[in-house]
């Protein structure tokens, strides 16, 4: 059964990469307005739908202790109306016309999208360029929200004992970089955050000089260029955005974070400092993460899960699309009568032998099948095609995309064996551990 499955992984790879206009020849249509908004355009006739995409550089990075937490917040207040489009009225009128928006916060950037019929293109584009310099702001409709947060921050993190811990575990991992702190925001600086820093903090990064449009969908470019031009050209260039100065130094050995709370069972997570998809390493630690941690075939799951049986779930995640080198990390649930340490100990043996010995053939192709599969076939979407646009602009640059299977490809098995040496080293690692306590 898992050959017919790797068979199939294969050939639905031959069929996507046979598709005209995919490969290094992206067919995105660059442009950049006098007041420094950046566009990028991608047609895609498959079906008449299209997805229209701002992407501000701003993101938990550009806050400040004390204040954590205002990106994230600005996106909720962003749906609060402005003087053209009341509380409530935004989302309203996209699902009236038969569409669907939304948005999103990370460490890095802050994104909204509508998606539309082709025909009702431009409302989007009414809508976020209405908003992205005419936000009110209402003090009362901010101390709501701000409360809302608040109760989504106790449920999303405080009342889950591992979320707890994997605060707390990037909290102890970077000592002077801003990812140390929740895009959440902790609790404290959500309480004392007031409405002029909500204020200041959108004034000074919703600007068209610190954001990205893109739209990719069934439409002409030529077209509709002019029609970005009509509604965000006339939006004043904002001041010069303050760059994100901290630098993490490097790590002089091993950190540890014991978090007990009241939870089922222990939790391990361990992270190690690489870098981002800038790097040509990245590639090779993709790989290496599909076959240390990706699913249930991973060498971490079968190993800790199916043969040692000492945990209940085992994985892995490296997130190179970020504007800063953050963690590889890896993670197992400890099973019942088993010792955090046993498994703790497991995890670093399956890292040990990257190092130590070469991984198959077998391994390797698969795990690049995986890495490609994963990235054509977000081409079949123009939401995702969107999504891998803005994420890469805003973190590095778009065109990174067009030489993002040949860097997977060219991965040897020398590469994932020197990137393992390299980065998975002991003195490199943040450790996490979930201890339960009893209930009283």
């Amino acid at each position: 059964m898992q050959r017919i499955k790797e068979t199939l992984m294969v050939v639905l790879l031959l069929l996507f990469l046979s598709t005209p206009g995919f490969g290094q020849e992206m067919k995105v249509t660059e442009t950049i307005l006098s007041n420094g908004l950046k566009v990028l355009l991608k047609e895609d006739h498959k079906s008449p739908v299209v997805t229209f995409q701002v992407w501000y550089r701003v993101g938990g990075r550009n806050e400040r202790l004390g204040k954590t937490g205002m990106s994230h917040l600005l996106e909720h207040m962003m749906f609060k109306g402005t003087s053209k489009y009341g509380p409530k009225q935004f989302s309203r009128t996209v699902q009236r016309n038969g569409g669907n928006d939304n948005a999103f916060t990370s460490k890095d950037y802050t994104a909204y999208f509508e998606n539309f019929a082709a025909d009702r293109l431009e409302l989007a584009m009414e809508l976020e360029s209405d908003r992205m310099r005419n936000l009110l702001i209402d003090p009362k409709e901010f101390l709501s929200e701000r409360d809302v947060v608040k109760e989504e921050r106790r449920m999303r993190y405080e009342d889950d004992p591992t979320q707890t811990m994997l605060e707390q575990m990037m909290a102890t991992a970077f000592a002077a970089h801003p990812y140390q702190w929740p895009v959440i925001g902790w609790m404290a600086d959500l309480e004392n955050l007031t409405r002029q820093d909500l204020f200041d903090h959108y004034q000074t990064y919703y600007a068209p000089n610190n954001a990205t449009v893109v739209v990719v969908g069934d439409f002409d470019a030529k077209q509709v260029l002019p029609l970005v031009q009509k509604h965000f050209g006339g939006i004043s260039r904002g001041a010069e955005v303050p760059k994100v100065g901290a630098v993490e130094p490097k790590q002089l050995g091993e950190k540890r974070v014991v978090v007990q709370r009241e939870a089922e069972l222990p939790a391990i997570y361990a992270g190690y400092k690489v870098p981002t998809i800038r790097h040509a390493d990245a590639h090779a630690l993709n790989v290496l993460q599909g076959i240390l941690s990706s699913g249930k075939s991973s060498r971490l799951y079968k190993s800790l899960v199916y043969e040692k049986q000492i945990a209940l779930y085992a994985g892995g995640d490296y997130d190179d699309v970020s504007a800063d080198p953050h963690l590889f990390y890896v993670y197992a649930g400890v099973m019942p009568g088993k010792s955090t340490d046993e498994v703790e100990k497991a995890i670093y043996a399956e890292i040990e032998r990257f190092k130590n010995e070469p991984v198959s053939d077998e391994e390797l192709q698969k795990a690049k099948n995986q890495a490609e599969a994963s990235f054509i076939m977000a081409q079949d979407s123009v939401f995702y095609q969107a999504m891998q646009l803005g994420q890469f602009e805003t973190v590095a640059e778009w065109r990174l995309l067009g030489t993002y299977l040949d860097g997977v490809r060219a991965v040897t098995k020398d590469d994932v064996r020197r990137v393992a040496k390299q980065y998975f080293a002991e003195e490199n690692r943040t450790v996490g551990i979930l201890v339960p306590e009893k209930k009283p």
